[in-house]
């Protein structure tokens, strides 16, 4: 038996988790179609108040047109109540307490209950009715009561009222059962002043006509509320139709602006505010169009002019070059200030064809022509032969290049001399900005991606130069000595190569925490993933945890 009730509990509990995790998706795809359908939004709005209106407007019509029927049916009633009153003085003259009083209320309600239809129209007729007489008097018990009709249902509130009355006619509507069954009645009570002793008359008007009336007028209200608000809805939704069209057209237009077909052109039909809208649309999308011509024209003519101009300035090189080299070979034989200034002008040209390479490699990149050529490589060895080409300048500045690598390969599908040359440029940078102090490189995989931490611990970056750093000939403080004789494109062209792999290029700093960039590179070609392997900013490892090693003397390539 407990078998049996734990299956059906957890087949319970089930079925309720199905239901929520059903009732949740459904509520989040409306939530994100309320947020994205002005449409459904300004509909659903329109129909929320319209309800509003529709329900308080019924409540006012229901509680008019009810008290209207009511009020007609008392003033009726009260009416040919008193005409009964008068008939019931007329057949109750002399009678006394010795007589048969009970008989005679009797013959009187006969009376009543036999009035013609042309006696009620002359009295306002107020429809079907019950009459009650009753021998009453203050202080009276039940065994001296003489009644006759359904003197039960009268409520003792109106027995009372009519007792303590001056000869006023009082009215109350009061509910009784009648074989099961609630029946509601206006029952109106007045005495009558003939007989003695005293004597009431009550007649009970049914108000199940009044009540049918009042269901029906119910029934056509809420129909009609309803009939109103599906007209209200398709009224809204084909108004805001003609509006919200025009701008789904134009937002479609925009995106395949956005997307590069810059001849994308919207409709003008008419004159309305939309149409002005579509003509605005085109004349901003034209002079976008010949803005983004004007400026394609000029980038090309730009790459060209750095192109050739880089070229043309290879010759005259090549010859400064070959002197340079001829008068730096026999320094030695000359005075020590023109030796010197040999010294200078071989590192000068040394550094002005590393600019000539960079402005080549550059404008290639922007005229988009560079092709990717991988293949699969062992990002250790691309590691330490970087570092390997940084070990003079970074013993030059005292700075200690610390690797932290994994013991086993790390293979991805990259072009090498495209990863070292951006591994060169960072370790260059992190040994230029380092003041001396050790610059961490680290290596990282996952299934998806491998990335490349340089991390120094210099001068840093300010707040919004992480973003800055990338940009071409652009340094933090200009005024500051380069230790490496840095063109100022080797950051840009690594940004370039690092999205040629489709990865990403990332930069953190703060000022006198030192900087560090991060390499992420996908590990397959036209793989994409989802997250680095490294985080940034960097986490800082304990010395138990970790044991970088040095750079060696000797890194074999």
């Amino acid at each position: 038996m407990s078998a049996f009730l734990t299956r059906h509990l957890r087949a319970l509990v089930v079925a309720a988790t199905r239901l929520v995790a059903t009732g949740r998706r459904r509520s989040a795809a409306f939530g994100d179609l309320w947020r994205r359908s002005l449409q459904l939004r300004v509909v659903v709005s329109t129909l929320a108040l319209g309800s509003a209106v529709v329900f308080v407007l019924g409540m006012v019509l229901q509680s008019q047109i009810t008290e209207r029927l009511v009020g007609a049916k008392e003033t009726a009633a009260v009416e040919q109540t008193r005409a009964a009153v008068q008939i019931a003085e007329r057949e109750l003259v002399g009678i006394s307490a010795t007589s048969d009083v009970t008989n005679r209320l009797k013959g009187a309600l006969n009376k009543l209950t036999t009035i013609s239809p042309d006696q009620q129209s002359a009295s306002g007729s107020a429809g079907a009715f019950e009459p009650v007489l009753v021998s009453d008097s203050a202080g009276s018990t039940a065994a001296n009561i003489d009644v006759a009709g359904p003197y039960e249902d009268v409520p003792k509130s109106l027995r009372e009222f009519v007792l303590s009355s001056n000869n006023n006619t009082v009215s109350q509507i009061y509910t009784v059962d009648r074989g099961g069954e609630r029946v509601t009645f206006l029952m109106v009570g007045a005495p009558v002043t003939s007989a003695s002793p005293a004597v009431q008359l009550y007649m009970l008007y049914p108000l199940t006509a009044e009540q049918r009336t009042i269901g029906v007028v119910q029934s056509t209200l809420l129909v009609g509320g309803m009939v109103l608000m599906l007209l209200l809805a398709g009224i809204t939704n084909l108004v805001t139709r003609q509006v919200v069209l025009p701008v789904r057209r134009a937002a479609r237009a925009a995106e395949r602006f956005a997307d590069g077909e810059l001849d994308e052109r919207m409709v003008v039909a008419g004159e309305d505010d939309v149409a002005r809208l579509a003509q605005s649309y085109n004349e901003m999308a034209e002079s976008i169009e010949r803005q983004i011509r004007q400026l394609e024209e000029f980038g090309q003519l730009q790459r060209r002019f750095t192109s050739d101009v880089s070229h043309e300035l290879r010759t005259p090189l090549t010859t400064v070059r070959m002197a340079a080299d001829v008068l730096h070979a026999s320094r030695k034989q000359f005075p020590a200030g023109l030796a010197r200034s040999t010294e200078l002008l071989v590192d000068e040209l040394d550094r002005f064809e590393t600019l000539l390479a960079d402005l080549l490699e550059i404008s290639r990149l922007d005229a988009g022509v560079e092709e990717l050529v991988s293949e699969y490589a062992d990002m250790r060895a691309i590691a330490r032969r970087a570092v390997e080409s940084v070990r003079v300048i970074a013993r030059r500045s005292g700075s200690e290049v610390v690797l932290d690598l994994p013991d086993e390969e790390v293979v991805a599908e990259v072009e090498p001399r495209r990863v070292e040359r951006i591994v060169r440029n960072l370790l260059a940078n992190a040994i230029d900005h380092g003041e001396g102090r050790p610059v961490e490189l680290c290596l990282a995989a996952n299934d998806n991606a491998v990335a490349i931490t340089v991390r120094d611990h210099g001068v840093g970056l300010r707040t919004g130069e992480a973003e800055l750093v990338f940009n071409r000939f652009w340094r933090a403080d200009p005024s500051r000595n380069r230790h490496t004789g840095g063109t100022g494109l080797g950051l840009a062209i690594s940004l370039e190569d690092a999205r040629l792999h489709g990865g990403g290029l990332d930069a953190w700093g703060e000022p006198g925490e030192g900087a560090c960039f991060r390499l992420t590179l996908p590990r397959r070609q036209d793989e994409e993933y989802s997250d680095s392997p490294l985080s940034l900013p960097p986490v800082e490892p304990s010395t138990a945890a970790t044991q970088p090693q040095s750079v060696p003397e000797e890194v074999s390539p």
